[in-house]
């Protein structure tokens, strides 16, 4: 066995690769709780390819909504696959979310990790991309209808933003765009074998690779910490980091025991919560699409949530309608993320030594992004429409005013040189 595994090894270095990214590669020896999604996003995304895969053996595009019914009820254990794909997709934002709120917690976009968050962040709009398409595939009435408002949305972006086009040539360009989308003149078939495609061919193909190198560039610069140290300023004689310790053995062992509670409380969704009351899967996906049949009220799966309120929140005709404003906003909500490593001014990584300001602005943040999320999947109002409208106010609010400036007014705590067990 060592003469075969040196044999491979000579001409594929997997031995080398294994010690460079696990049993050498020294992580900081103070993670918490928050440093588990990361691993679980890799664990969700291992359950929706295995599970994606399986299901693309009976779905057909041409008969989507009945093939989706034959799974569910004639082929053996299919219920059970179909189930752990659906909730896998809610599982696996629910992670990433977590994951990005520990970016933001630690500082972990700030120099010399701005690669990684990028390519975190690209990961993050494949991923909606892909939770998209998936969505539209069951063909469903919620499917169809929900399709039919994001495709629109393509043909509400103001093209005439764009030198020498003019309003005319901009709507005739959004419409052009919207009927290339659907792949006809009308949602039908030829709209869900494209998006058939793309969800299981060409994102997946995209996703794996940005994960691979988010993963590379991360292990270039090395992982962050709660206390936002740089652990290679500290290193012994032999060039190892004094508060590193070996991602394997140690870690590996670590996040086994949280990938098995996860497991488990994902199990407990899957067997009995399925639909998670609405939230996962809509009760007008168990009817199939009628586009004479419109539902009580359009919305998106709850990840989607905080984009579309800030979208119906946007209700002001000013040089453009309001419609178009929605889209910039909502685009450039997820636009802004992406520039987090340079709007945030603070010298301090870790909120643990930010003052106070910054502490409650966080908080006040991830609030305000559950309340758009709730916001983005109820009927509409005039009290909701305002509450949004205050949430996407506050939204930009912090990444354009708060991180920038608020390290001004407030005083931070000395920041250690040595990694703390968190005191």
């Amino acid at each position: 066995m060592t003469r075969l595994i040196d044999w491979v090894d000579a001409r594929l270095p997997v031995v080398e690769a294994f010690r460079k990214h696990m049993s050498q590669y020294y992580a900081p020896r103070n993670f918490n709780f928050w440093y588990i999604f990361g691993v679980l996003a890799i664990v969700v995304l291992v359950n929706q390819l295995l599970t994606g895969v399986w299901l693309t053996m009976f779905y057909s595009p041409t008969d989507a909504f009945e093939s989706v019914q034959y799974i569910m009820r004639d082929v053996q254990f299919g219920w059970l696959i179909r189930y752990m794909h659906a909730v896998g997709a809610s599982a696996f934002f629910l992670v990433v979310y977590l994951h990005m709120f520990r970016g933001l917690l630690y500082g972990s976009y700030k120099p010399p990790r701005e690669l990684v968050w990028i390519f975190g962040m690209l990961i993050y709009v494949a991923l909606m991309a892909e939770g998209f398409l998936g969505y539209v595939l069951p063909w469903g009435n919620m499917s169809y209808w929900g399709a039919q408002v994001i495709i629109s949305l393509v043909g509400a972006v103001p093209y005439e933003l764009i030198p020498f086009i003019s309003a005319a040539e901009s709507k005739e360009i959004g419409e052009a765009l919207v009927t290339w989308v659907r792949g006809d003149y009308l949602l039908s078939e030829a709209t869900v074998n494209k998006f058939f495609a793309l969800h299981v061919v060409a994102i997946p193909i995209v996703l794996l690779a940005l994960v691979v190198l988010h993963i590379l560039a991360l292990h270039e610069v090395g992982s962050n910490n709660p206390d936002g140290v740089d652990i290679k300023k500290n290193k012994d004689e032999n060039g190892i980091p004094k508060d590193g310790i070996p991602f394997h053995p140690y870690y590996t062992v670590k996040d086994t025991v949280g990938v098995v509670i996860f497991l488990m409380l994902f199990a407990v969704v899957v067997f009995f919560f399925p639909d998670g009351g609405g939230y996962l899967i809509e009760k007008p996906n168990f009817g199939p699409a009628d586009p004479l049949a419109t539902p009580d009220h359009i919305a998106p799966v709850w990840y989607y949530g905080p984009y579309y309120a800030m979208l119906r929140a946007t209700t002001f005709d000013i040089f453009m309608s309001a419609k178009a404003w929605g889209v910039i906003i909502m685009g450039g909500a997820i636009l802004i993320l992406f520039l987090l490593p340079w709007l945030d001014r603070n010298p301090v990584k870790s909120i643990r030594y930010k003052g106070w300001l910054s502490k409650v602005a966080l908080m006040l943040l991830a609030a305000d992004f559950l309340m758009l999320g709730w916001l983005g999947t109820q009927p509409g109002s005039e009290l909701r429409k305002f509450m949004a409208q205050l949430g996407t106010f506050y939204y930009f609010g912090f990444f354009l005013v708060v991180l920038p400036f608020a390290h001004r007014f407030e005083k931070s705590k000395p920041v250690p040189e040595r990694v703390t067990g968190g005191h």
